[in-house]
C-alpha cells in the first residue's frame, strides 16, 4: 500500500522550458502508480499539466478528483484542457470532479462557456458524443471532504484554510491513506489553519520562493510576491512546528539555477527542520511512509 507524491509542475507563474506550472499528484495505491484501483488526486492544473501526468504514465480519465488551492491563473491555467481531454477521452459519460475555495463554480462555469463552440462541433460530430462535458464541482472551506458516490472512498480528504491573502479563500489538502498522511499548501504565508492540516501529519507539499533573492529585484511587481509566499525557512518552520519527518519544496521563484542549486535551496531549509527534504524537477517522486 503506497501514498505517493508526484511533483507534476515545479515552476511559477514565469514559463520556463524545463519546468511545467503549479500541479501535485497524490496517488493511493495497493500496487503499480497506475494500476486500476489507485486513486489519483490532482492538486492543482497548471500550465502542462497534462504533458507532466502522460510522462507519469497517466492521464484525464485517470483522475478520481482535481482539487484546487486557489484561483491564481498560473495554478488553474490548464484547467480546461483537463476538462475537455477527460471528456473526449473516456467513452462513457464519466463526472470530473473539481474542488476547491468558494469562486471555484464560477471559474468552471465560466471555462465551460468558453468552451461552448469546441462542446458544439465535437456533439455535431461525433455520434457516441451525445452529452457536454459532466463536471461536479465542491467548494470547500474546512472539514472533511465528501466526494460523491463511486469516486474515491480509500483516501480520506480533509480541506483547511491557508493564508494567501489578498487572494482569498484559499485552501490546503490533507491525504490520509493506510497510516501514512501528506498535505499539500498551495501559496501561503504560515497560519494557524496550515498548522492544523500539518499536527500528526508526515509529510508536508509546499510552495516557496527564494524571498531573500526577490527582496533585492528592483522590480515592485516581482516585491508584491513576498508577503504572501513562504520562503524556504517558513515551510521548514512549518513542519519542524508539526514534527513532520518529510518537507518537499515545490514552485521554485526565481527558477533553479539562476535561484541557486538543489543544494542551495535544501541548505535554507535544513536551517530549520530537520527532517527529510524532498526537492527536485519535474515528475520528481516522493513515497510517504507512515510513522513508526
Amino acid at each position: 500500500m503506497t501514498l505517493a507524491v508526484t511533483l507534476l509542475g515545479t515552476g511559477s507563474p514565469m514559463p520556463d522550458p524545463n519546468r511545467a506550472g503549479p500541479a501535485t499528484l497524490i496517488s493511493a495505491s495497493g500496487g503499480p502508480l497506475g494500476d486500476d484501483g489507485a486513486e489519483h488526486y490532482l492538486v492543482d492544473a497548471g500550465r502542462g499539466v497534462l504533458m507532466r501526468l502522460a510522462a507519469a504514465g497517466l492521464g484525464a480519465p485517470n483522475l478520481t478528483a482535481v482539487l484546487l488551492t486557489h484561483l491564481h491563473s498560473d495554478h488553474i491555467t490548464d484547467l480546461n484542457d483537463v476538462i475537455t481531454t477527460r471528456w473526449v477521452m473516456t467513452f462513457e459519460e464519466t463526472p470530473l470532479t473539481i474542488v476547491g475555495p468558494v469562486g471555484t463554480q464560477s471559474v468552471v462555469d465560466h471555462l465551460l462557456a468558453s468552451l461552448e463552440p469546441d462542446i458544439g462541433y465535437r456533439i455535431a460530430h461525433h455520434e457516441d458524443l451525445d452529452h457536454r462535458p459532466p463536471v461536479t464541482v465542491i467548494e470547500v472551506d474546512e472539514g472533511v471532504l465528501e466526494l460523491p458516490d463511486g469516486q474515491g472512498g480509500t483516501v480520506s480528504i480533509t480541506c483547511g484554510q491557508t493564508d494567501h491573502k489578498p487572494v482569498e479563500p484559499s485552501v490546503g489538502y490533507r491525504f490520509d491513506f493506510d497510516g501514512a498522511s501528506v498535505v499539500a499548501a498551495g501559496d501561503t504565508v504560515p497560519c494557524e489553519g496550515l498548522d492544523a492540516l500539518c499536527a500528526g501529519a508526515d509529510a508536508l507539499v509546499h510552495t516557496v520562493i527564494r524571498k531573500d533573492i526577490i527582496e533585492n529585484l528592483p522590480l515592485q511587481r516581482m516585491q508584491d510576491t513576498l508577503d504572501y509566499h513562504s520562503s524556504p525557512a517558513e515551510a521548514a518552520q512549518t513542519a519542524a512546528k508539526a514534527d513532520l519527518a518529510t518537507l518537499i519544496l515545490t514552485h521554485y521563484v526565481p527558477a533553479m539555477p539562476i535561484s541557486g542549486t538543489e543544494d542551495d535551496w535544501r541548505a535554507l531549509a535544513a536551517e530549520h527542520f530537520n527532517g527529510s527534504i524532498e526537492i527536485g524537477d519535474d515528475l520528481h517522486r516522493v513515497v510517504v511512509e507512515p510513522r513508526t
